[in-house]
């Protein structure tokens, strides 16, 4: 595919549509799952379990632990204690970059996953590393330092020649590598000059490593773009999802592999950065998984970065699921098309195809697929773009299992006068009579039982939102004695969630009658005294 240069782009904030359906419920839904995405028709709920306000953190997925065993050897005991172990030493990683300063030279898991090695360069960081469990050495330069020698060769990055196949800090060794093709290595030593790096602190390695972007001409699945091409999508986001911006520049539409419109690319950037960032058309609604590519999904969690050491499995179109270790952070890759910053090395395998697909430690979502070397057959190498930067860059929201659509600011929702009038719905006469205040909420299409605390709030279903088409809509609220919970119904419309309805009586007991236009929808039950179990029933007739 022509790909040409694809526009950086900083790209505003998306239209926040709501964040993901639970996999669960699903009556007279059609759903076709893809890396994270659904298309769905009403009705499709979220899951029946009720939020909590302090999720307990789930095991390891199933499938995560099984491809573990497969690609690390390891067996059930081993990958779960280093899925455990990762997930602590991702939080202390992050808290020891911010104490340490200017004396924290970076991070790594030791070969056997067990202990979390940091580089310092004084005791007093030595100590404070200890105390927090993990394995100091010391070391000449600080990360920052490194950081910079790495910088100075990205500033030269037009004038390496196809001999050279990237360059990132390798923070075990306290130096950033440059590898290059074998018998070339004293012409990149001069490339490596050029950048001004201190004697030392760099060192070129011969390797016949010859990255490329692993996007894939053929038309198939996962997604296509432009009708042409195809790669995987990454992770949802609040809109749509990411992807690697080599698959497609901003304005190309992308579709299903059978056809069905999905999408537009919204904005993408490649080379300099590879993401890409597509927003999908209503009938596509984001979901906090992963397809596991054997008939399940792996629900994301969160986005927090894995240490240099980590396990670390990736899921693509082409090659399904693939698991190894991250080798390093910050690199830099040449592809023929350009030079690409910021790229996270890996030694698992990718092959065309797998572009934009998603990479997973533990419960963690890391990156997108951009490129590498070699092919599942005999192994590789590959690359991926930080999820961190997409979403920082694009202002973008990722789906998770742990957030619902977030709550506007009370300020944005509409004061009672500005609701919609009761000239909007049918005719009273038309209409057979509410129940009363309290009636017991019987005969809909979903409940859910749930509890909430005084002077809190809860999105219905399950923290999250359902879509609905044209017609009448009833929710009834059936709550403690004595509480006080108002009902509100609201809309997502022009990048926000839209109060059109409220039930606001003396009790917990309310009821709310709406007819309106299709789109996506959600209750808010809200304690105004009291606290207590409830009932939320709601249909669409």
């Amino acid at each position: 595919m022509d790909r040409g240069r694809a526009t950086r782009s900083r790209r505003g904030t998306v239209s926040r549509r709501s964040t993901a359906q639970r996999r669960g419920i699903a009556i007279g839904v059609t759903v076709a799952t893809v890396a994270g995405l659904a298309a769905v028709t009403w009705p499709a709920l979220a899951g029946e379990d009720p939020p909590r306000s302090e999720p307990t953190p789930a095991g390891p997925a199933r499938q995560i632990v099984d491809a573990l065993r497969r690609d690390l050897s390891l067996t059930e005991a081993q990958a779960r204690a280093r899925l455990d172990r990762e997930r602590w030493a991702r939080g202390t990683t992050q808290r020891l970059r911010t104490e340490l300063g200017t004396g924290y030279g970076g991070t790594w898991l030791a070969a056997d996953g067990n202990r979390l090695m940091v580089a310092v360069t004084d005791e007093a960081a030595a100590a404070r590393a200890r105390a927090a469990g993990a394995e100091p050495k010391l070391v000449t330069r600080n990360a920052r330092q490194l950081d910079t020698v790495k910088a100075g060769l990205d500033r030269i990055a037009d004038q390496a020649t196809p001999d050279v196949a990237g360059w990132y800090v390798d923070v075990s060794n306290n130096r950033v590598v440059v590898r290059a093709q074998p018998g070339t290595e004293s012409a990149v030593r001069r490339f490596v000059q050029g950048s001004g790096a201190p004697a030392g602190a760099v060192e070129v390695v011969a390797s016949a490593e010859a990255p490329v972007p692993l996007i894939d001409v053929r038309g198939g699945d996962p997604y296509v773009i432009d009708d042409r091409a195809r790669c995987s999508i990454g992770f949802s986001v609040v809109g749509g999802f990411v992807t690697a911006g080599h698959c497609g520049a901003p304005g190309a539409t992308t579709s299903s592999p059978d056809g069905v419109a999905q999408g537009v690319v919204s904005a993408s950037s490649f080379p300099g950065d590879d993401w890409g960032v597509v927003e999908t058309n209503d009938d596509w609604v984001p979901q906090p998984v992963v397809n596991d590519f054997d008939g399940g999904t792996i629900a994301v969690a969160g986005g927090q970065e894995a240490p240099v050491g980590s396990s670390i499995c990736r899921f693509g179109a082409t090659t399904g699921a693939r698991c190894g270790v991250v080798e390093a952070l910050n690199a830099t890759v040449v592809y023929p098309e350009g030079t690409v910053t910021g790229l996270t090395r890996t030694d698992v395998c990718a092959e065309p195809g797998d572009s934009g697909g998603s990479w997973m430690s533990g419960d963690q979502a890391q990156g997108v697929t951009s490129g590498g070397s070699g092919d599942c057959t005999v192994g590789g190498i590959t690359f991926f773009q930080p999820l961190t930067e997409i979403l920082e860059v694009n202002q973008l929201t990722l789906v998770t299992t742990a957030n619902g659509p977030a709550d506007p600011p009370a300020a944005t929702d509409p004061p009672a006068a500005t609701e919609p009038p009761a000239a909007t719905e049918p005719p009273a006469a038309t209409e057979p009579p509410s129940p009363p205040p309290g009636a017991e909420c019987t005969g809909h299409k979903a409940r859910k039982a749930a509890t909430l605390g005084a002077g809190r709030r809860q999105v219905q279903p399950a923290g999250r939102y359902f879509r609905a088409g044209h017609g009448r809509q009833v929710g009834c609220l059936d709550g403690p004695s004595g509480a006080n919970f108002d009902l509100v119904l609201q809309k997502w419309s022009r990048g926000g969630w839209r109060t059109v309805a409220v039930s606001a009586g003396p009790t917990a007991d309310e009821q709310i009658t709406y007819s309106g236009s299709a789109g996506f929808y959600r209750y808010r039950v809200e304690s105004r005294r009291g606290s207590g179990d409830y009932t939320l029933g709601f249909s669409v007739r």
